[in-house]
């Protein structure tokens, strides 16, 4: 999976979104059983999967706020 950038996230719809998180969350789960298992050879991979989960839930949220303010508007 290839990194994406916040700004890039920002046009995915919400439920594009959910998806990609949720295969990224199943991504790492996968790599964290690779590194008990002893079988992981890029280490590194974990922490930039965590901070494209972290991302893309900021962005997710973001988005999901500023549907809220156009509703109460």
């Amino acid at each position: 999976m290839k990194s994406v950038k916040a700004n890039d996230m920002r046009e995915f719809k919400p439920g594009e979104l959910e998806t990609k998180l949720a295969d990224a969350r199943e991504e790492l789960m996968k790599l964290r059983f690779q590194r008990v298992s002893g079988q992981l050879t890029d280490a590194s991979r974990l922490r930039i999967l965590r901070r494209e989960i972290a991302r893309m839930q900021t962005v997710l949220r973001e988005l999901t706020q500023a549907e809220g303010a156009k509703g109460e508007a």
